[in-house]
């Protein structure tokens, strides 16, 4: 007894101490700060995730979802994962063997669209660009016609290049065409403008850590009636249990019947996220993400640092900064970290060390903020 109340003790005195971390502020392509009111709303008290209380706040959330979205979607719900759940899920459901699905690549995240929509049996097809630009109308027309696609996807918000991809006319080529299209919002929601509706996109997903400004781990999804018939018409199940909206639908829907244990706090901080977003409205919160983007672009262009993309084209919510000939990325990275406790990110893929990633995302999207990465960035270039 006494042998074993000694390894007891031994155990005690080798644990860490109460966890702390760092302030850090977090310029990079996400996650971005926490506004405070929601990470006040992490801490609530829990309750059961059948509990009316509960019930309430994720029917908030979706009509909350549908506003930020500009969507009458019925089926608006939040994914239980990151973004990268609710891109799977869209994957998931609407493909099935042997489906054409013609995706535009000009980025990392539509590499990953590819990946996904392979492993459920898609005949992929790409259409490409280089990383930075963006398709056409008539590229787009194009690429419909020659691939009569079953499913067209999309990145909006190409976070690996900071390019946003424009959007009218390709829905209504998707309809003549009779192709589902599929939009990836994952660094717009909240902070670009997006509307599902007048674009006709069918199904779309996004990430609550970007423009939403709430902590990573719950993924809004939406889905219109024409993609939910597609579903219906499935031949073989969804060959994901857990990401399957025909069961899903059942318990975000009017039955409420179970399906798995919904994380409860993340679904308060993400009704609150989206709270914020509807009482700062999204014209003023659109126009405050591009006003600051703005300061960043003048900014950087007065320190000789140019963009990647075309201004037409570029993204205020996530910003690819060109790294100037002689200057190592990493080292300006680490500089800003250590010395400001400043996160931004280097780049992607084909961009890896060609480019710093500065993302200004929902409550980090402030002229101070913006202003002191401007500082700070003189200063490590300099210094390294």
């Amino acid at each position: 007894m006494e042998q074993r109340r000694n390894k007891v003790d031994e155990t005690h005195r080798g644990l860490p101490s109460q966890l702390t971390m760092p302030c850090r502020l977090l310029l990079g392509p996400g996650p971005s700060n926490v506004h405070p009111r929601v990470r006040a709303a992490l801490g609530m008290n829990e309750v059961g995730h059948l509990d009316p209380s509960f019930l309430k706040i994720v029917a908030e959330s979706q009509e909350l979802l549908r506003y930020a979205w500009q969507t009458d979607n019925r089926f608006t719900i939040p994914v239980s994962g990151s973004g990268s759940a609710a891109m799977e899920a869209c994957l998931a459901n609407c493909v099935e063997q042997g489906d054409v699905v013609l995706i535009g690549v000009n980025g990392y995240f539509g590499e990953r669209l590819c990946d996904m929509a392979a492993r459920y049996g898609a005949d992929v097809r790409r259409l490409e660009k280089s990383w930075g630009e963006v398709f056409s109308l008539e590229e787009m027309a194009a690429g419909i016609q020659t691939h009569r696609p079953a499913i067209l996807g999309l990145v909006h918000a190409e976070t690996s290049t900071g390019a946003l991809q424009p959007m009218e006319g390709i829905g209504k080529l998707c309809r003549e065409f009779d192709c589902l299209f599929l939009l990836d919002t994952v660094t717009s929601l909240g902070g670009i403008p997006v509307f599902l509706d007048r674009w006709h996109v069918d199904l779309a997903y996004s990430g609550s850590q970007k423009c939403l400004s709430c902590p990573p781990g719950i993924a809004p999804l939406t889905m219109n009636e024409r993609a939910l018939a597609k579903i219906g018409r499935r031949k073989t199940k969804v060959p994901n249990w857990y990401l399957d909206m025909s069961l899903l639908d059942k318990y975000w829907g009017n039955e409420r019947t179970y399906h798995h244990t919904a994380p409860i706090n993340m679904n308060y901080a993400l009704r609150e996220a989206l709270l914020l977003v509807a009482e700062e409205g999204l014209g003023e919160r659109w126009e405050r993400h591009q006003e600051n983007a703005r300061i960043l672009w003048e900014g950087l262009a007065e320190l000789g640092i140019e963009c990647l993309v075309d201004r037409d084209y570029r993204l205020a919510s996530l910003t690819t900064a060109v790294v100037p000939d002689k200057v190592d990325a990493k080292s300006v990275c680490s500089y800003l970290m250590e010395n400001y406790s400043i996160e931004i990110a280097g780049g992607l893929g084909q961009l890896a060390g060609k480019v710093w990633r500065i993302g200004l995302m929902g409550f980090n999207s402030r002229r101070e903020n913006v202003l002191l990465l401007l500082s700070a960035l003189d200063k490590a270039i300099a210094d390294t």
